[in-house]
């Protein structure tokens, strides 16, 4: 196989490529979208697709800050802000929201958008949520009972916003515990309170998997855990020590459920009852795969982008995208002839290469995304634009074709270089200091110049060199 060959097989096994890469991509977005979200809900979104950022498709943008206030005493800020993020991320991703775009801002803010989102009430519980799962021995003394029936029989509620017991109920608690209420629902209608030791066995902090199961003789939903080594060690010495007494689980403060210990608990596993939804069961048990929040979040600031907005974003830029291309094509055609078709040719498949390639790493496009591509477009064919004046120089000097055309690439060469790198120092300091939309507008340029150097320089060779296989007396351009 000659050198030749090679070029132009590499040319068409990209291309083809490019298309197998894009299909899913064109077959998802050619969907209605009723028939995506049905495909969502039960997690059928393609993985290798390009997905369309907040200001094309839509949702919802929250700005959360963590409560430094409620970190422990040996927990770093930085390790807390990147602890934290990541927590998030997972439970997105687990929620079935793919690609969202999450960083810090700030000391102590996190930016979360959330494409196609607009009704976040769940999604946003899902984010607060701390998910802190303990286990508690139940504190069963006389002292203890006296303090839950006044809890039971107050007006109001025994305990403050934050969980503190009020200071008639916190004189009266025995020392060592804290008063905690029943998960909603439990027994009827009426909260249920319960006197546990303050001292934490297990925690949480152990788990290995959380999953939701169902009863087999009702079928209402639970969710079942498995620890660690070190928490299924843990666990079997505490259940051991404690037959016969009454274990609280406590999700967030909350007593979902105080069954009996009726024998030591091998294995590392059991389950949270509680009067839980299948959605709720779900939800927590999501939480608690992904891990519990250093210290909880508030969200400071919510901001929804209408469906309606997106899809003008997107046919506005499309149309302005499609009309300076086309006027670049008419351009490059009319005056630089011949050697403008081909240059032509390089671009459109520098827009259907980038494409293909954002799909691959299922990229999120943005508006700042769209003006990154169209910024690697114009660099693209300012390469082309250099190597057809070297062209033509040489075509002044009345050299042969076969002399113009690699002449023309070699001294066209160390321009385009200069250009392009200048370009990609650029978007090297914009990725590492920018943020969000920042950011995505310098990953897209960055792929583009890669993309753009190889179709303005190998492609239009590759053809130049398939064309000179005819012997042509002259050069049109």
């Amino acid at each position: 196989m000659t050198k030749l060959h090679w070029k132009i097989g590499t040319v068409l096994g990209l291309l083809i490529l490019s298309f197998w890469l894009l299909y899913p991509t064109v077959e998802w977005y050619t969907k209605t979208p009723g028939e995506r979200a049905k495909l969502e809900a039960v997690r059928m979104r393609p993985k290798r697709i390009l997905n369309l950022g907040l200001d094309l498709r839509g949702g919802t943008h929250l700005l959360l800050e963590l409560d430094v206030a409620k970190l422990g005493k040996k927990e770093q800020l930085n390790d807390a802000m990147a602890r934290a993020i990541e927590i998030i991320r997972n439970r997105i991703d687990q929620y079935g929201v793919g690609e969202t775009p999450i960083s810090r801002q700030g000391e102590r803010w996190i930016s979360v958008d959330l494409p196609g989102i607009s009704n976040t009430e769940e999604a946003e519980n899902l984010i607060g949520k701390t998910a802190l799962l303990e286990f508690r021995l139940v504190n069963e003394s006389p002292e203890a009972q006296t303090v839950i029936s006044k809890a039971e029989l107050m007006d109001g509620s025994p305990l403050n916003k934050d969980g503190t017991p009020v200071p008639e109920i916190a004189k009266l608690l025995p020392k060592g515990t804290i008063l905690c209420k029943s998960a909603a629902g439990e027994e009827g209608d009426r909260t249920r309170y319960y006197v546990l030791n303050d001292t934490v066995s297990v925690t949480g902090a152990y788990l290995e998997n959380a999953r939701v199961e169902s009863d087999r003789q009702f079928g209402t939903p639970s969710i079942g855990f498995t620890f660690n080594k070190e928490g299924g060690r843990l666990f079997d010495q505490f259940t051991g020590a404690n037959v016969g007494k009454y274990l609280a689980i406590v999700l967030d403060g909350v007593v979902h459920s105080a069954p009996v210990i009726k024998t030591r608990i091998s294995g590392g596993s059991g389950v949270i009852e509680g009067s839980f939804t299948l959605e709720e069961a779900r939800d927590l048990a999501i939480v608690l795969r992904a891990g519990s929040l250093p210290a909880p979040v508030n969200i400071i600031e919510k901001r929804v982008v209408g469906p309606g907005l997106g899809e003008d974003s997107i046919h506005k830029g499309l149309m302005s995208a499609l009309g300076g291309l086309l006027l670049v094509l008419v351009f490059m055609a009319i005056y630089y002839k011949g050697g403008g078709f081909i240059a032509d040719t390089a671009l459109l498949l520098n827009f259907v290469f980038l494409i293909a390639a954002m799909s691959y790493f299922s990229a999120t496009l943005t508006l700042p995304g769209i003006a990154g591509m169209i910024l690697s477009l114009a660099m693209a064919i300012d390469a082309n634009v250099l190597i057809l004046e070297r062209m033509r120089e040489e075509m002044a000097l009345s050299k042969p074709v076969a002399m113009i055309i690699p002449t023309g690439y070699d001294k066209a060469w160390s321009a385009i270089l200069d250009s392009n790198v200048t370009t990609w120092i650029a978007s090297i300091f914009l990725f590492q200091f920018g943020s969000g939309p920042v950011k995505g507008f310098a990953v897209t340029l960055t792929i583009g110049l890669l993309i753009g150097m190889f179709t303005s320089v190998f492609v239009t060779r590759a053809i130049y060199e398939f064309w000179l296989t005819s012997n042509p007396k002259e050069l049109s351009i």
